[in-house]
């Protein structure tokens, strides 16, 4: 179903894979008649062109990306402009998008959400740029239809940025990147390695594409085999899939940790610009005649089957058929692995689920940039006709991605054959991905053709003594598991027909609701401030020592970016750095938040002038023992604050707040074997904290510890290497040695400076 070469490969005539062996050039040159090098062949894909010609920096190993367009959604925007405002912003020099899909309830947690509408639609008025309101769409399905360009560069604030299938390049970070290209600022990565996915066969009926995409987390994210690398997809099996297939597919690769992903194109690709309304904005697009890939991946899609995604993660994948075999087995192997996720918090069990030898789900949605498709919808909508289900415990939700999807399930009646089954039909809205709506009831189990399954992403409340969990399916096999009232089913069983339904799009609904400003700002236009959107609060330039106390030790494989600052509950406080900051790290540790305090009253007592012993008497002995050593270390040159250890950091979302959060309660700096994406790094350095890295299985600290860097300012300056770190004991310091990793000179200065916004406000 799904393989991959240990080594790289190269593709000739975008349908013949060479290994990279000895006797490949020999076997190329045989082929094409032509003698080709890696270096050579390396520029032949479509990643390669797409970066080249985005590049500003005229070095190609050292790229600085300015980007064609933007787009965030309502909780990042107001950050994002906050920040680029503290910065100097005077006008958005590239078209930026405003989606209002994750904030669109009223009111959530006691403040009122549509406040930051409002500071959207005024900042789209002043600044230039197109604001799209509430239920309209949501933020992926909106750049599908609008904004994606054959050959363009996206970037945003969103992890599921990717528009690849139409053509696009389209990256997920953290806010401050977005807030450096509205500042005519740059992307800067090392070129990432290009890995190809082959497409081979046909999907067989009943096979949509969360089961392919599935099948290909599954297989490769445990190994990192794509990890901040490109994927690109090609091969004759491309042909087989529709426009939308292709699109279900693509938003999924950000679960496999890439950095991005781009498709060859063609006629079908051609049609979604037509039906769009933007024939111009297609482009052909393929690999050149030798294609070089630093992997490759090989999907035979007749023979991937209806998937599913076991609580909590994309990639604890099984076939449905093989789940349903090996029932007991497979949900007890779960609930262990669940015990590590929850930490023994909560009892959460599965195989009570098993009634009469079938598993039985309670809930079942689709939505969203994955789920929420045309495609996906009508296929749903054929195998539920004429059923019902139920009037016991399950349920059943469906949210098109877009108004203009709505409209078209309307006009063509698949909207009515599923209401009629006793499913509800909603607006486009991102809240079944992130845990805001739809909750199940406590210890439930909802299938999702939605975009994660981490714990509490369906918005049980782990801290509460509550939990359900998601498992990640494809709307097929979701519809066919409603149709059976919640027995699990593959759609692979549905002996009916499933059509293919033409689409035509409505472009009046957006004419009539949507403001664009064609780029034209109105710097004469107020910007609406509700009293829950704050300013960033002040942050101080890195000291020249640190003395940090570890608040929180987290030995998880991986920990999610929901685990560093929960989704759901919290999204109303996104405009609000110190109120959202209460909820860091509270469903994995809830103590984190009074230890960061507490340490973070002597920096705060610092910066103002006082001495911080005077506030935390502690800090006396600590730097009794320090000056023994370091006679010349004082509280005038060295800084106090907060750290955390984390194996595996910032899997999942790109949300900056994961570690803007840390900052404002005074973090100064992670501590990890690894960081489990680009992005979060990325959002630790632009708030100016050290992403410190220590060797895997050596760790010479605990929670609670007080760790010295002497230095560390000029370390930084100095492109240090290797930086000596010291335990603070009673009886002395104990050495050990941490690494910052490869930094951009732009990325040192900004953590020199503290922030994006010093680096910026100080020039």
């Amino acid at each position: 179903m799904v393989e991959f070469m240990q080594n790289g490969a190269y593709l000739v005539n975008g349908r013949e894979i060479i290994a990279d062996t000895p006797e490949a050039q020999q076997a190329i040159l045989s082929k094409t008649g032509k003698e080709v090098t890696k270096e050579e062949a390396s520029k032949q894909t479509i990643c390669y062109g797409i970066l080249e010609s985005h590049n500003t920096s005229g070095n190609m190993e050292k790229l600085k990306i300015r980007f064609d367009k933007l787009t965030s959604h309502d909780i990042t925007f107001v950050g994002i402009i906050q920040t680029a405002r503290a910065s100097g912003l005077q006008k958005f020099p590239m078209p930026y998008v405003l989606t209002n899909c994750h904030n669109s309830l009223c009111a959530v947690g006691g403040t009122i959400n549509e406040d930051d509408h409002m500071f959207g639609l005024s900042c789209a008025k002043k600044y230039g740029g197109v604001y799209v309101p509430p239920h309209q769409a949501v933020i992926h399905q909106y750049a599908r239809e609008m904004l994606a360009g054959g050959g363009l560069m996206i970037l945003g604030s969103d992890s599921h940025t990717r528009y690849g299938a139409l053509g696009t390049m389209a990256v997920g970070e953290g806010g401050p990147e977005l807030v450096k290209q509205l500042l005519n600022q740059t992307y800067d990565i090392n070129r990432p390695q290009v890995v190809g996915v082959y497409l081979t066969g046909a999907p067989v009926k009943g096979v949509g594409p969360q089961d392919v995409a599935l099948a290909i987390i599954g297989a490769v994210f445990r190994n990192g085999y794509v990890k901040n690398k490109v994927m690109e997809f090609v091969g004759p099996g491309v042909a087989s899939l529709s426009a939308d297939f292709r699109i279900g597919i693509d938003v999924m690769t950000t679960e496999t940790t890439c950095l991005s992903s781009i498709w060859e194109t063609d006629k079908e690709i051609e049609e979604f610009y037509e039906i769009h309304g933007r024939k111009a904005d297609y482009k052909e697009l393929a690999p050149g005649e030798v294609a070089y890939y630093d992997g490759m991946i090989t999907v035979d899609l007749s023979k991937v089957r209806p998937m599913i995604a076991m609580p909590f993660h994309p990639s604890n994948t099984y076939t449905i058929e093989e789940l349903n075999a090996n029932l007991m087995d497979i949900l007890d192997e779960t609930e262990k692995r669940a015990e590590v996720s929850l930490d023994g918090a909560v009892e959460f069990r599965l195989k009570d689920k098993v009634r009469n030898g079938k598993f039985m789900v309670d809930q079942g949605i689709i939505a969203g940039c994955a789920g929420g498709g045309f495609e996906n919808i009508c296929a749903a909508a054929d195998i539920l006709k004429g059923a019902s289900i139920g009037f016991d415990g399950f349920t059943l939700s469906v949210y098109p991605a877009s108004m203009p999807v709505y409209m078209e399930l309307v006009r063509n009646g698949c909207a009515a054959a599923i209401m009629e089954t006793g499913a509800v039909m909603k607006t486009a809205f991102c809240g079944p991905c992130f845990g805001a709506g739809d909750t199940p009831a406590n210890n439930a189990f909802s299938i999702r053709h939605s975009t994660r399954n981490f714990p509490n992403r369906e918005g049980s409340k782990l801290q509460n003594g509550q939990i359900s969990s998601v498992a990640l399916m494809d709307a097929r096999s979701i519809a066919a598991t409603a149709a059976s009232q919640g027995a699990l089913t593959p759609a692979t069983d549905f002996d009916g027909e499933i059509g293919k339904y033409k689409y035509h799009f409505d472009s009046k609904i957006y004419a009539n609701r949507i403001f664009d400003s064609r780029g034209v700002a109105d710097p004469d236009v107020e910007i609406q401030l509700g009293p829950n959107i704050r300013d960033w609060p002040e942050m101080g330039a890195l000291p020249e020592n640190l003395l940090l106390q570890v608040v929180s030790e987290i030995h998880d494989p991986v920990t999610t970016t929901d685990e560093l600052i929960p989704s759901g509950e919290t999204s109303s406080y996104r405009s609000n750095p110190l109120g959202l900051a209460e909820f860091t790290l509270s469903r994995k540790d809830p103590n984190y938040v009074a230890r960061a305090k507490e340490i973070q009253k002597a920096e705060k007592a610092r910066m103002a002038g006082e001495h911080p012993c005077q506030v935390l008497p502690v800090l006396k002995e600590l730097m009794g023992v320090i000056k023994q050593e370091y006679p010349e270390a004082n509280h005038s040159n060295t800084g106090f604050g907060s750290t955390i250890f984390a194996v595996k950091p910032g899997d999942g979302s790109a949300r900056e707040q994961a570690a803007s959060c840390q900052k404002v309660l005074g973090g100064w700096a992670n501590v990890a074997n690894e960081y489990a994406t680009k992005r979060y790094r990325s959002n630790l350095i632009n708030w100016g904290m050290l992403p410190f890295l220590i060797e895997e299985g050596r760790l010479p600290f605990k929670n609670l510890d007080y760790i010295f860097i002497p230095g560390i300012q000029k370390a930084v300056e100095e492109k240090t290497d290797v930086i000596t770190a010291y335990v603070v004991e009673k009886d002395g310091l104990q050495a050990f040695e941490l690494r910052l990793g490869e930094l951009t000179d732009e990325e040192r200065q900004i953590i020199l400076k503290g922030c994006l916004i010093n680096y910026n406000r100080m020039g």
